[in-house]
Protein backbone atom coordinates (compact mmCIF):
# COMPACT_ATOMS: atom_id res chain seq x y z
CA UNK A 1 0.00 0.00 0.00
CA UNK A 2 1.69 3.42 -1.34
CA UNK A 3 0.52 6.65 0.72
CA UNK A 4 1.80 9.84 -0.49
CA UNK A 5 2.68 12.36 2.02
CA UNK A 6 1.97 16.16 1.08
CA UNK A 7 3.78 18.58 2.64
CA UNK A 8 3.53 22.51 3.13
CA UNK A 9 5.27 24.29 5.73
CA UNK A 10 2.28 27.02 6.78
CA UNK A 11 0.72 24.62 8.99
CA UNK A 12 3.59 22.92 10.32
CA UNK A 13 4.53 22.61 14.30
CA UNK A 14 5.28 25.71 15.94
CA UNK A 15 4.83 28.11 12.87
CA UNK A 16 3.36 31.83 12.87
CA UNK A 17 5.29 34.34 11.13
CA UNK A 18 6.27 34.29 7.54
CA UNK A 19 10.04 34.66 8.44
CA UNK A 20 9.81 31.04 9.88
CA UNK A 21 9.07 29.82 6.26
CA UNK A 22 10.66 31.98 3.89
CA UNK A 23 14.57 30.96 2.59
CA UNK A 24 17.14 33.17 3.60
CA UNK A 25 15.46 34.42 6.84
CA UNK A 26 16.51 33.84 10.32
CA UNK A 27 14.20 31.48 11.68
CA UNK A 28 13.90 29.55 8.34
CA UNK A 29 16.61 26.50 9.48
CA UNK A 30 14.76 26.15 12.44
CA UNK A 31 11.61 25.76 10.89
CA UNK A 32 12.95 23.18 8.34
CA UNK A 33 14.10 21.09 11.07
CA UNK A 34 10.07 21.23 12.07
CA UNK A 35 8.92 20.22 8.86
CA UNK A 36 11.08 17.51 9.10
CA UNK A 37 10.19 16.32 12.57
CA UNK A 38 6.35 17.06 11.40
CA UNK A 39 6.85 14.53 8.10
CA UNK A 40 8.90 11.70 9.90
CA UNK A 41 5.95 11.92 12.62
CA UNK A 42 3.74 11.06 9.31
CA UNK A 43 6.15 8.40 8.21
CA UNK A 44 6.44 6.15 11.01
CA UNK A 45 2.76 6.41 11.71
CA UNK A 46 1.80 5.58 7.86
CA UNK A 47 4.71 2.14 8.62
CA UNK A 48 2.66 1.46 12.01
CA UNK A 49 -0.89 1.29 10.22
CA UNK A 50 0.43 -0.68 7.60
CA UNK A 51 1.90 1.19 4.67
CA UNK A 52 4.38 -0.67 2.42
CA UNK A 53 5.84 1.90 0.64
CA UNK A 54 5.44 5.78 1.73
CA UNK A 55 6.54 8.87 -0.88
CA UNK A 56 7.01 12.56 0.40
CA UNK A 57 6.30 15.17 -1.62
CA UNK A 58 7.90 19.05 -0.26
CA UNK A 59 5.07 21.20 -1.71
CA UNK A 60 6.56 24.57 -0.20
CA UNK A 61 7.60 27.43 -2.04
CA UNK A 62 10.57 25.97 -4.55
CA UNK A 63 9.98 22.54 -2.65
CA UNK A 64 13.49 22.44 -0.89
CA UNK A 65 12.87 22.65 2.51
CA UNK A 66 12.53 18.91 4.18
CA UNK A 67 15.97 18.02 4.81
CA UNK A 68 16.78 14.88 3.63
CA UNK A 69 19.57 14.01 5.40
CA UNK A 70 17.04 13.87 8.29
CA UNK A 71 14.09 12.12 6.35
CA UNK A 72 13.21 9.15 7.83
CA UNK A 73 15.28 6.23 5.52
CA UNK A 74 12.10 4.47 4.47
CA UNK A 75 10.67 7.02 2.80
CA UNK A 76 11.55 8.86 -0.40
CA UNK A 77 11.69 12.61 -1.12
CA UNK A 78 10.01 14.57 -4.51
CA UNK A 79 11.59 17.78 -3.95
CA UNK A 80 12.32 20.89 -6.75
CA UNK A 81 9.79 22.94 -8.61
CA UNK A 82 7.85 22.88 -11.21
CA UNK A 83 7.00 19.32 -11.71
CA UNK A 84 4.07 17.93 -13.19
CA UNK A 85 1.47 17.71 -9.93
CA UNK A 86 2.97 19.85 -8.08
CA UNK A 87 2.53 19.74 -4.22
CA UNK A 88 0.64 16.43 -4.67
CA UNK A 89 3.27 15.16 -6.87
CA UNK A 90 3.60 11.39 -6.79
CA UNK A 91 -0.47 10.67 -6.39
CA UNK A 92 -0.10 8.13 -8.89
CA UNK A 93 -0.33 5.13 -7.55
CA UNK A 94 -1.27 5.97 -4.27
CA UNK A 95 -4.02 4.34 -2.11
CA UNK A 96 -4.51 7.13 0.33
CA UNK A 97 -2.68 10.98 0.96
CA UNK A 98 -1.64 12.71 3.81
CA UNK A 99 -1.50 16.36 4.04
CA UNK A 100 0.84 17.31 7.05
CA UNK A 101 1.53 21.17 7.81
CA UNK A 102 -1.23 22.74 5.55
CA UNK A 103 -2.97 25.81 5.96
CA UNK A 104 -6.76 26.94 5.32
CA UNK A 105 -7.74 28.74 2.71
CA UNK A 106 -7.38 32.53 1.93
CA UNK A 107 -9.58 35.08 3.80
CA UNK A 108 -10.75 32.23 6.70
CA UNK A 109 -11.03 33.95 9.95
CA UNK A 110 -7.99 32.02 13.03
CA UNK A 111 -6.11 30.59 9.64
CA UNK A 112 -2.83 30.43 10.56
CA UNK A 113 -0.87 32.48 7.39
CA UNK A 114 -3.84 31.63 5.43
CA UNK A 115 -3.95 31.70 1.73
CA UNK A 116 -4.36 30.09 -1.42
CA UNK A 117 -0.80 29.14 -2.85
CA UNK A 118 0.07 33.14 -3.45
CA UNK A 119 -0.43 35.30 -0.50
CA UNK A 120 0.44 38.45 -3.33
CA UNK A 121 -1.55 37.07 -6.37
CA UNK A 122 -4.39 35.16 -5.40
CA UNK A 123 -7.23 36.78 -3.47
CA UNK A 124 -9.97 33.66 -3.96
CA UNK A 125 -10.53 30.81 -5.63
CA UNK A 126 -13.66 29.04 -6.44
CA UNK A 127 -14.40 25.82 -8.31
CA UNK A 128 -18.17 25.60 -9.30
CA UNK A 129 -18.63 28.27 -7.11
CA UNK A 130 -17.39 26.69 -4.26
CA UNK A 131 -14.89 28.45 -2.43
CA UNK A 132 -11.39 26.04 -2.48
CA UNK A 133 -8.02 26.51 -0.41
CA UNK A 134 -4.89 24.39 -1.05
CA UNK A 135 -6.38 21.47 0.79
CA UNK A 136 -9.24 21.26 -1.76
CA UNK A 137 -7.34 21.77 -4.99
CA UNK A 138 -4.79 19.09 -3.77
CA UNK A 139 -7.82 16.97 -3.07
CA UNK A 140 -9.39 17.31 -6.18
CA UNK A 141 -6.36 16.21 -8.12
CA UNK A 142 -5.83 13.23 -5.87
CA UNK A 143 -9.51 12.35 -6.37
CA UNK A 144 -8.82 12.25 -10.11
CA UNK A 145 -5.76 9.51 -9.56
CA UNK A 146 -9.09 7.89 -7.02
CA UNK A 147 -6.91 8.69 -3.83
CA UNK A 148 -8.20 10.05 -0.79
CA UNK A 149 -7.17 12.26 1.77
CA UNK A 150 -7.18 10.25 4.65
CA UNK A 151 -5.55 12.57 7.08
CA UNK A 152 -4.28 16.36 7.08
CA UNK A 153 -2.31 18.15 10.43
CA UNK A 154 -2.25 22.23 10.61
CA UNK A 155 -4.31 24.26 13.00
CA UNK A 156 -7.88 23.88 14.02
CA UNK A 157 -9.39 25.55 11.07
CA UNK A 158 -7.46 23.87 8.49
CA UNK A 159 -9.18 20.45 10.32
CA UNK A 160 -12.74 21.82 10.06
CA UNK A 161 -11.66 22.67 6.55
CA UNK A 162 -10.74 19.36 5.33
CA UNK A 163 -13.47 17.30 7.38
CA UNK A 164 -15.89 20.71 5.44
CA UNK A 165 -14.39 18.84 1.99
CA UNK A 166 -13.83 15.02 2.65
CA UNK A 167 -15.79 14.43 5.10
CA UNK A 168 -15.87 13.04 9.06
CA UNK A 169 -13.71 10.19 8.37
CA UNK A 170 -10.73 12.29 7.68
CA UNK A 171 -8.07 11.95 10.26
CA UNK A 172 -6.80 15.63 11.96
CA UNK A 173 -3.97 16.08 14.02
CA UNK A 174 -4.35 19.76 15.04
CA UNK A 175 -0.88 20.99 16.32
CA UNK A 176 -1.66 24.61 17.33
CA UNK A 177 -4.86 26.96 17.57
CA UNK A 178 -4.94 30.02 15.62
CA UNK A 179 -5.92 33.18 17.57
CA UNK A 180 -5.49 35.19 14.43
CA UNK A 181 -3.50 35.21 11.43
CA UNK A 182 0.03 35.32 12.76
CA UNK A 183 -0.77 34.35 16.31
CA UNK A 184 -1.59 30.58 17.48
CA UNK A 185 -0.96 28.94 20.78
CA UNK A 186 1.23 26.21 19.67
CA UNK A 187 1.99 22.73 21.41
CA UNK A 188 5.79 21.39 21.43
CA UNK A 189 7.14 19.09 19.21
CA UNK A 190 6.93 16.87 21.48
CA UNK A 191 3.37 16.70 21.55
CA UNK A 192 2.86 17.17 17.92
CA UNK A 193 4.92 14.14 17.24
CA UNK A 194 2.99 11.71 18.94
CA UNK A 195 -0.41 13.55 17.96
CA UNK A 196 0.72 13.20 14.08
CA UNK A 197 2.18 9.45 13.99
CA UNK A 198 -1.08 8.51 16.06
CA UNK A 199 -3.42 10.34 13.68
CA UNK A 200 -1.24 8.83 10.06
CA UNK A 201 -1.88 5.28 11.51
CA UNK A 202 -5.28 5.61 12.41
CA UNK A 203 -5.98 7.37 8.82
CA UNK A 204 -3.91 3.92 7.23
CA UNK A 205 -5.75 1.21 9.60
CA UNK A 206 -8.88 2.78 8.79
CA UNK A 207 -7.56 3.19 4.84
CA UNK A 208 -7.17 -0.47 5.25
CA UNK A 209 -10.30 -1.36 6.95
CA UNK A 210 -12.42 0.37 4.19
CA UNK A 211 -13.33 3.37 6.65
CA UNK A 212 -11.58 5.87 5.20
CA UNK A 213 -13.17 8.97 3.25
CA UNK A 214 -13.72 8.63 -0.40
CA UNK A 215 -11.73 9.85 -3.22
CA UNK A 216 -12.91 13.66 -3.37
CA UNK A 217 -14.58 14.00 -7.06
CA UNK A 218 -15.31 17.48 -8.91
CA UNK A 219 -18.55 17.22 -10.81
CA UNK A 220 -17.76 18.04 -14.64
CA UNK A 221 -18.09 20.78 -16.24
CA UNK A 222 -14.83 22.22 -14.04
CA UNK A 223 -14.99 26.24 -13.70
CA UNK A 224 -12.15 27.86 -12.25
CA UNK A 225 -13.10 31.60 -10.70
CA UNK A 226 -9.63 32.92 -9.84
CA UNK A 227 -9.79 36.62 -8.37
CA UNK A 228 -6.37 38.56 -8.10
CA UNK A 229 -5.10 41.00 -5.44
CA UNK A 230 -4.63 43.41 -8.83
CA UNK A 231 -6.40 44.25 -11.99
CA UNK A 232 -2.92 43.90 -13.62
CA UNK A 233 -2.57 40.22 -12.75
CA UNK A 234 -5.92 39.44 -14.07
CA UNK A 235 -4.96 41.17 -17.42
CA UNK A 236 -1.44 39.06 -17.52
CA UNK A 237 -3.50 36.04 -16.53
CA UNK A 238 -6.03 36.33 -19.07
CA UNK A 239 -3.53 36.05 -21.98
CA UNK A 240 -3.48 32.22 -21.10
CA UNK A 241 -5.34 30.57 -23.88
CA UNK A 242 -8.86 29.38 -22.73
CA UNK A 243 -8.80 31.57 -19.69
CA UNK A 244 -11.87 34.69 -20.06
CA UNK A 245 -11.68 37.94 -17.67
CA UNK A 246 -14.95 37.09 -16.08
CA UNK A 247 -15.42 40.71 -13.79
CA UNK A 248 -13.14 42.42 -12.12
CA UNK A 249 -10.19 40.87 -10.51
CA UNK A 250 -11.63 37.63 -11.42
CA UNK A 251 -10.53 35.21 -14.47
CA UNK A 252 -12.33 32.02 -15.55
CA UNK A 253 -11.44 28.80 -17.07
CA UNK A 254 -13.78 25.47 -17.83
CA UNK A 255 -12.59 21.72 -18.37
CA UNK A 256 -13.99 18.84 -17.93
CA UNK A 257 -10.30 17.32 -16.25
CA UNK A 258 -9.34 18.33 -13.15
CA UNK A 259 -5.58 17.93 -13.89
CA UNK A 260 -6.17 20.88 -16.65
CA UNK A 261 -7.79 22.98 -13.79
CA UNK A 262 -5.04 22.48 -12.07
CA UNK A 263 -2.62 23.31 -14.32
CA UNK A 264 -4.08 26.01 -15.71
CA UNK A 265 -4.36 27.30 -12.05
CA UNK A 266 -0.80 27.80 -11.69
CA UNK A 267 -0.16 28.75 -15.60
CA UNK A 268 -2.29 31.43 -14.42
CA UNK A 269 -0.98 32.40 -10.95
CA UNK A 270 2.36 32.48 -12.73
CA UNK A 271 1.83 34.50 -15.21
CA UNK A 272 0.42 37.24 -12.66
CA UNK A 273 3.94 37.72 -11.61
Amino acid sequence: MKILIAADMEGITGVVDWSQVMPGSADYPRFRKLMTGDVNAAVRGAYSGGASSVVVTDGHDSGRNILIEELDSRATLNSGTPSPLSMVQGVEGAQGVIYIGYHARMGAINGTLDHTWSDERVSGLWINDRAFGEAGLNGAVCGWFDAPIIMASGDQTLCAEVKDFFGEKIETAQVKTATGRMSAECAPPEQTSQIIEEAAKRAVINLRSDRAPKPFKVSVPIKLDLEFVQSEMADKASLMPGAKRAHDRHVEFTSDNIVTVYQAFRTMVTLAR
